[in-house]
């Protein structure tokens, strides 16, 4: 930061607010989530009712109450009335013009309490009921969606509460993960409210009309400092000379509009003003809500059963806690590079010890030499070193692969980034150690801007294993090249390879008296320690699991909303067809089959709606489990599901595993072979390139610049290709992969992104490379340069990929990697990523990096 960004910095840092935001903030997700738990607040009668008597009632009483108030203590406003007085305070203008016209003076939160808080609301409750004897102090949903609103409130504005309820509806979405409510973060967040309220008032100092458009994190601070509309008020006619409007009645992310441009624009000035990065970790847009699965659930009649009992069989499948943070990182200038020297200069970024969310090499490029704004964004164990790689690609007039060479490294510690006197983000000048002895006056010092958010629990991500030996009727499909086990057994192992728990399913003897058409089937697992368990046991059409301490039912029948089983006992679990919830796709076209996944989803009266505890993939043999409760019968549940599903006729959710596993079963190698991997690994580490064996782990955010960049729509504003990765290019050189307009972008339309098929990066270990279906012919891998048709192959043996040495692009509609060391690009349009960074059909780019986007808020 130069000194006089410094120096405006601080200067921002003066801003006065008297609001404790932080602990407000606080106050405001849980009220949020609580809001959340009672949607039907959020549409049609329910919402009615509320504003009815927000207008009627509430407003009514506060005002009387702060003017002379009837008891001493705090008032305590009813949820419904609190949600629609949340919903018109976060139009700060509007709220002042109409209290001021109905009540003659802002009314204010001063002396009152929330219904998520309060410690008792007897007096309010009272106070209530003498006022309006009618009109019940809580109401539930049963009472309003049953009733019809016709009487109209004394006294009420013209604004349209509705329509900014629904404006707000979605905007705990964006807050809820657990990382922002902790304090080191938010205590970063109000920092930057106030240099976004520093810059608004420069802007106007300056007669500059903008629209500033905050991060997810500067909203949530300005929504919480809004929610004291007489602090608010003051404070912002102090800092500007005027109450400040929040203008959240526009949404349309498209490229060109005006929360598009606004944001470009203010990510410029933030930048220019400060010195900083104005994106954040943890602080960007996550995409549209997930879809409601339907109405809101209740839990069954969960089976008693003690804790100890639970915990005793937890420690069956035993596995260490893991912590992930997300990290966003750009590579920002240069400077004392040796005259004379030629070619292009990159970064490749890797930890110095892989862990086991992030284990793979990326490249990135440095916005002072591109002019093109490229932001990386991955999750990581919070330990360890980030290494840097500068890399040097000497220009060449022959058409053979230009030599890639090291210039020098530099690391930076991931503990130091998370501990608190970082305040999570870093961005300064890091001296490179040179690989090699170099003439220099001066050493080369390269500018890393990096955020991060503060650890939270990773989920357990683990794969189901068969030897190549297997029976007709073993439910999940062999993955060749692992251990060979006793025959039927299934190993469950971590990405690292290591084994879990062995799982076999098995006839079970019959009891005295039985004939032998009683069907009796049981799982036995192994653990790790070599401990021997029954785990699960089938009485008639009901799986019992853990001494009955967890019931799995086949719904026979269609339900309405679509659930295929429920797994009932301590917890209430219902599984659903598809990517649902958390897991939905919220970029790419989806590619693959929804029937290759099963999602787990738990009710709860914390979670009437549902929440997604775990993620399937049949086709694969792969389970995310997000909690460590679930881990044990999540797994054996996964486990026994497809032999179940095969009994009762659902072929469609298991047709895909078995289209694979006579893939499979016709191939010498495969790329989930474990040790032809190595082989390869260690093959193409010899020539100086690490295989990115992790590609959906990670990704690159491909923010470009506005005027000339392109691929799928702009900077981190519009990630049309999201977490699943896409390689953008230069609109005007080369053209953007999958979403982008190819009017606009010269890129191709329609296929996929990373791990989502149609040309995607996927993950190498488990779907040949990229994703997507089909294996259109390849080209020459030495020559050739493209695969045509649409889907990839295999990466290490087959379809898929353009040339590797030289051309780095795939025809049709393929999806090959292209050019490891070089290229950008591949599907249609190809091309080597120094010169066009392009990607055409949809295809993955450079096998050391996919590249995604980040979209934020308006």
């Amino acid at each position: 930061m130069e000194m006089k960004q410094q120096l405006e910095w601080n200067e921002a840092q003066k801003t006065l607010i008297n609001v404790d935001l932080v602990a407000a903030a606080k106050e405001q997700l849980k009220f949020l989530a609580t809001v959340d738990r009672n949607r039907w607040l959020y549409e049609g009668r329910g919402l009615d009712k509320a504003i009815h008597r927000y207008y009627s009632c509430w407003l009514p009483l506060l005002a009387k109450h702060s003017e002379s108030p009837y008891f001493d203590g705090p008032l305590v406003v009813p949820l419904d009335c609190e949600w629609i007085w949340h919903c018109h305070r976060l139009n700060p203008v509007r709220y002042k013009t109409d209290c001021e016209n109905l009540y003659g003076r802002i009314l204010d939160n001063h002396d009152v309490v929330s219904s998520v808080n309060a410690k008792s609301k007897k007096d309010t409750e009272e106070l209530w009921k003498h006022l309006y004897a009618n009109e019940p102090y809580d109401l539930d949903s049963a009472r309003a969606l049953s009733e019809d609103v016709h009487a109209k409130a004394e006294k009420y504005s013209d604004y349209d509460l509705v329509s900014a309820v629904s404006r707000q509806s979605p905007f705990f979405y964006q807050v809820s993960r657990p990382h922002i409510n902790n304090n080191l973060y938010l205590e970063g967040a109000v920092a930057r409210y106030k240099g976004f309220l520093h810059l608004i008032r420069r802007n106007k100092e300056r007669s500059i009309k903008s629209f500033t458009v905050p991060t997810y994190d500067i909203d949530l601070i300005w929504h919480t400092h809004q929610l004291h509309p007489a602090s608010y008020c003051k404070d912002l006619v102090d800092i500007m000379g005027k109450v400040l409007e929040h203008d959240d009645t526009d949404s349309d992310r498209t490229k060109g509009k005006k929360l598009d441009t606004g944001f470009f624009r203010t990510t410029r000035q933030w930048e220019e003003t400060y010195g900083l990065r104005y994106w954040r970790a943890g602080a960007m847009y996550r995409g549209s809500s997930p879809s409601p699965l339907g109405n809101s659930y209740y839990p069954s009649n969960p089976v008693s059963k003690s804790a100890d009992i639970f915990h005793e069989h937890q420690k069956i499948m035993q596995y260490p806690e893991m912590e992930a943070v997300e990290v966003m990182l750009e590579l920002v200038d240069i400077r004392n590079l040796p005259e004379g020297r030629e070619g292009s200069f990159f970064v490749s970024f890797s930890k110095t010890q892989p862990d086991r969310i992030f284990n793979a090499k990326r490249k990135l490029t440095i916005l002072s030499i591109t002019g093109e704004k490229q932001v990386a964004s991955f999750q990581c164990e919070p330990n360890g070193h980030l290494l840097f790689d500068l890399m040097s690609c000497s220009s060449s007039g022959l058409p053979i692969p230009k030599p890639v060479k090291s210039v020098g490294s530099v690391k930076v510690s991931l503990e130091d980034l998370v501990c608190p006197t970082s305040k999570l983000t870093m961005e300064k000048w890091l001296e490179v150690v040179p690989s090699s002895k170099m003439e220099a006056l001066k050493p080369i010092c390269l500018r890393v801007a990096i955020s991060v958010t503060t650890p939270t629990a990773a989920p357990y991500v683990f794969h189901f294993v068969r030897p190549r030996a297997f029976s007709k009727n073993s439910c999940l499909f062999p993955l060749p090249g692992r251990i060979q086990h006793a025959k039927n057994w299934t190993r469950i192992i971590d990405d690292a390879g290591d084994e879990v728990i062995s799982l076999q399913m098995r006839d079970s003897k019959k009891s005295k008296g039985e004939t032998d058409s009683t069907l009796h089937k049981e799982v036995v697992g192994v653990s790790k320690f070599g401990e021997v368990h029954s785990l699960a046991e089938l009485v008639g059409k009901e799986w019992l699991l853990l001494g009955a301490q967890w019931s799995l039912q086949l719904q026979t029948s269609s339900c309405d909303d679509g659930q295929l089983f429920e797994l009932a006992g301590q917890r209430n679990v219902k599984f659903f067809p598809g990517q649902r919830l958390d897991y939905e796709h919220k970029y790419c076209t989806k590619q693959r089959s929804e029937d290759d996944f099963m999602t787990a989803v738990e009710f709860s009266a914390q979670d009437p709606y549902g929440k997604a505890v775990a993620l399937a993939d049949l086709k694969f043999g792969v389970i995310n489990v997000k909690e460590e409760w679930f881990l044990l019968p999540g797994s054996i549940t996964a486990f026994v599901l497809c032999d179940t599903l095969k009994k009762e006729g659902y072929s469609s959710l298991v047709g895909s595993a078995k289209h694979s596993k006579e893939k499979l079963s016709t191939q010498e190698t495969d790329v989930c072979h474990e040790e032809d991997n190595r082989a390869n690994l260690e093959s193409e580490t010899e020539k100086g390139v690490k295989l990115d064996l992790e590609a959906t782990k990670g990704s690159i955010v491909a923010p470009a610049n506005e005027a000339i960049s392109g691929g799928c729509n702009n900077l981190m504003k519009r990630g049309a290709c999201g977490s699943c990765g896409a390689v953008f290019g230069n609109k005007l050189k080369s053209g953007g992969c999958g979403c982008g307009s190819m009017l606009e972008s010269g890129g191709c339309s329609g296929s996929g992104c990373g791990g989502c098929g149609g040309g995607g990066c996927g993950s190498m270990l488990e779907s040949g490379g990229c994703g997507g279906s089909g294996c259109g012919g390849c080209g020459s891998m030495l020559e050739s340069g493209g695969c045509g048709g649409g889907g990839c192959g295999s990466m290490l043996e087959s379809g898929g990929c353009g040339s590797m040495l030289k051309s780095g692009g795939c025809g049709g509609g393929g999806c090959g990697c292209g050019n490891r060391l070089e290229s950008g690009g591949c599907g249609g349009c190809g091309g080597n990523s120094l010169k066009s960074s392009g990607c055409g059909g949809g295809g993955c780019g450079n096998g050391l990096a996919c590249m995604t986007t980040v979209e934020v808020n308006a």
